[in-house]
């Protein structure tokens, strides 16, 4: 996102053109996470949560089953689609992290699962803290390819991921940034680890996703899905994909 909720440039193109793959071939995460934010944020029945920028739904899926009434967030029209397909019984409001179109004080909790690297980081803390209840909680997450694999490093290099910008989000003082909003307790942190099974395809689905290479043209995206794929060629019929999951947790002051 960007100023006045603007959707960033690259996360339009690239999650509209690769919602499919999206869907297909991103990971969902640990249960142990929505275990631990359940308890930690109070996460149940009674209670009501948004997933922000929820994407396909990945993460918004795993909290149905806290039975807490969920509601979910996006702004990509291709995204809220696919969530719309495979979540039941979740509402999906079209809006952005900056403006987002539920009443102040609405919300007992706020997620937000590989996203919040495109917001504008004041105005969507401003506009989550207006949502939320007081003492309500915000729980950041992302899934982070373990590069210390030899082959996962050596796919982030094909990929040239860290040129990315957006990408760096895992080299970001995360609590210092919500610090400085004066809106919320100190964040606290942990990690959780995680892999995704995958066939060649579904890593050839992975590649894909990644929202840069979902806007490139055809043949510029398939031949790096190529090479992705030549990293690969030792491993059995299905292999892991590894993860470290970050979690970032605080509350409304």
């Amino acid at each position: 996102m960007t100023d006045g909720g603007r959707i960033h440039d690259t996360a339009a193109a690239g999650f509209s053109a690769g919602s499919s793959a999206y869907a297909r071939g991103r990971p969902s995460y640990p249960d142990e996470v929505v275990e631990f934010l359940a308890a930690e944020l109070g996460l149940g029945r009674g209670k009501k949560v948004l997933d922000l920028a929820a994407g396909t739904g990945k993460f918004t899926a795993l909290l149905v089953p806290t039975g807490a009434d969920v509601l979910a967030v996006e702004p990509v029209k291709e995204m809220g689609d696919e969530l719309r397909a495979s979540v039941d019984g979740v509402e999906v409001l079209e809006g952005t992290a900056e403006d987002i179109p539920l009443p102040d004080g609405s919300l007992d909790a706020v997620t937000v699962a590989q996203a919040f690297h495109w917001f504008d980081p004041d105005a969507a803390l401003s506009e989550i803290a207006r949502v939320l209840r007081t003492g309500g909680g915000m729980a950041l997450l992302w899934n982070r390819r373990d590069e210390s694999v030899p082959w996962v490093g050596r796919m982030s290099d094909v990929l040239r991921w860290r040129e990315f910008d957006r990408a760096n989000y895992d080299r970001i003082d995360w609590s210092a940034v919500v610090r400085k909003s004066g809106l919320f307790t100190d964040v606290q942190h942990t990690t959780f680890p995680y892999e995704q099974e995958l066939d060649r395809q579904g890593l050839a689905e992975r590649v894909r996703s990644v929202s840069y290479v979902a806007s490139m043209e055809s043949a510029e995206r398939e031949g790096l899905v190529e090479k992705v794929l030549g990293l690969v060629e030792d491993k059995p019929e299905r292999f892991p994909l590894p993860y470290t999951t970050l979690v970032f947790w605080c509350r409304k002051g």
